[in-house]
């Protein structure tokens, strides 16, 4: 593997669902890891195309080092892939709001496959409290967002009631820092 490029850049395979046992096997244990595995995933959340070599100068460890455990954190799913954080409002997606909604009981399968087919979905999220599902959305402007929301959403049978909350402004904890001239912006998992 050249020096430049990261192992397995593509998001690793996940249980059918993405949920740990979703297939009927015990879940995996978590793997353990070490300070210089956390070190690592420090690094690649706030630059997923940083260097091998850059990684172990980082983490003090020989790149061969580096690029195992790389490996193992990935072959482990640990780490699922890597991604781009996306300024949304300079990528045409200047509305984004998180919508919570009730759901019909035992309708959570039904109701993921459906909102993953929804334009701008960003983030799905199954919960506990006084709503069953978070969903975090990016729309090009607030009428596209209601469209989606009153017509889109609404229209599911299992979907019981919504409410949605407008993103003012967010703050990406994984960025190194703000660059100059950059507009709120929001990660992407």
């Amino acid at each position: 593997m050249p020096d430049e490029q990261m192992a397995g850049t593509g998001p690793a395979p996940a249980a059918p669902g993405g949920v740990p046992g979703a297939t009927g096997t015990p879940p995996v244990a978590p793997r353990p890891l070490d300070p210089i595995d956390r070190s690592i995933m420090r690094l690649l959340q706030a630059d997923g195309r940083a260097s091998i070599r850059s990684v172990a100068e980082q983490v003090h460890v020989s790149r061969a080092n580096a690029y195992a455990r790389i490996n193992r954190l990935i072959d482990d799913g640990v780490i699922r892939g890597f991604t781009a954080r996306v300024n949304h409002e300079r990528a045409g997606q200047g509305a984004s709001a998180y919508i919570t909604l009730k759901i019909v009981q035992n309708s959570w399968r039904t109701v993921r496959e459906q909102l993953r087919e929804l334009p701008g979905a960003a983030h799905i999220a199954l919960v506990s409290g006084d709503f069953d599902v978070l969903l975090l959305v990016h729309t090009p402007d607030n009428r596209t967002l209601r469209e989606l929301v009153l017509t889109r959403l609404q229209a599911i049978p299992e979907v019981l009631s919504t409410r949605t909350l407008l993103v003012f402004e967010e703050t990406d904890l994984l960025s190194p820092g703000p660059s100059p001239g950059s507009g709120p912006t929001i990660a992407e998992e």
